[in-house]
């Protein structure tokens, strides 16, 4: 076997916000309507904080809001209480938000045998009705979310569904999604969105040449 030969396409894994499709603004502007009770200063603080870690969950975002710009430590109920509220503020919008130009496309025509997983950082009961909602789980093997890690999620269908890591890829817009994926040894396809990835990253604007910037990572 040619040693420089490039391995063979096992899975891909997505994000989904801002990914799948274009919701990044409405979660955005939930942070801005759920802490409005604050000072302007607070509440972009916390809007940053929220932009510059895309892909985590909103209880651990929440829970950091309170401890380390308003000072004040929640407890975990309380925590919850938080994250049902923007639940509510997000759920039907999301539903209804536009595909990110290219995303169904691509997974309407996706490769045949080759396993397409979402990991996200939305809990993962809401995800799956959204997905539901949204009559597009079918194009997904597995929908998992918070509270779990992503890169545990990552290893968990490695080992289960037996795959390579150097064998698959996967698509984010986050520093989350790039991190889980170098911890996990999986390839990185960026989607541009508000955080710039390390020089050298892969990045698309959307994902109208998804399919051709797999195609060019693997044989």
């Amino acid at each position: 076997m040619d040693v420089l030969a490039k391995p063979a396409l096992q899975a891909i894994f997505f994000d989904f916000d801002g990914v799948v499709i274009d919701s990044t603004l409405t979660k955005t502007q939930a942070f801005y309507s759920l802490f409005a009770g604050f000072d302007d200063e607070i509440v972009d603080q916390v809007v940053a904080y929220h932009q510059q870690h895309g892909g985590i969950s909103r209880v651990d975002k929440i829970d950091y809001a309170h401890r380390n710009i308003i000072g004040k430590q929640l407890e975990t109920a309380e925590v919850e209480q938080w994250a049902t509220r923007y639940s509510e503020l997000v759920f039907e919008k999301v539903i209804g938000v536009e595909w990110i130009p290219g995303a169904k496309e691509f997974l309407e025509a996706k490769p045949d045998g080759v396993p397409c997983f979402v990991i996200s950082g939305t809990p993962e009961g809401e995800l799956k009705m959204i997905l539901a909602r949204r009559e597009i789980s079918y194009h997904f093997s597995e929908i998992l979310g918070s509270p779990v890690r992503k890169p545990n999620h990552i290893r968990d269908i490695l080992s289960g569904y037996q795959l390579s890591a150097e064998r698959c890829v996967f698509i984010g817009d986050a520093l989350t999604d790039y991190n889980a994926a170098h911890e996990t040894g999986l390839h990185f396809i960026g989607i541009q969105g508000e955080v710039p990835f390390p020089e050298g990253t892969v990045v698309l604007k959307d994902c109208c040449h998804l399919h051709e910037t797999i195609t060019s990572m693997f044989s």
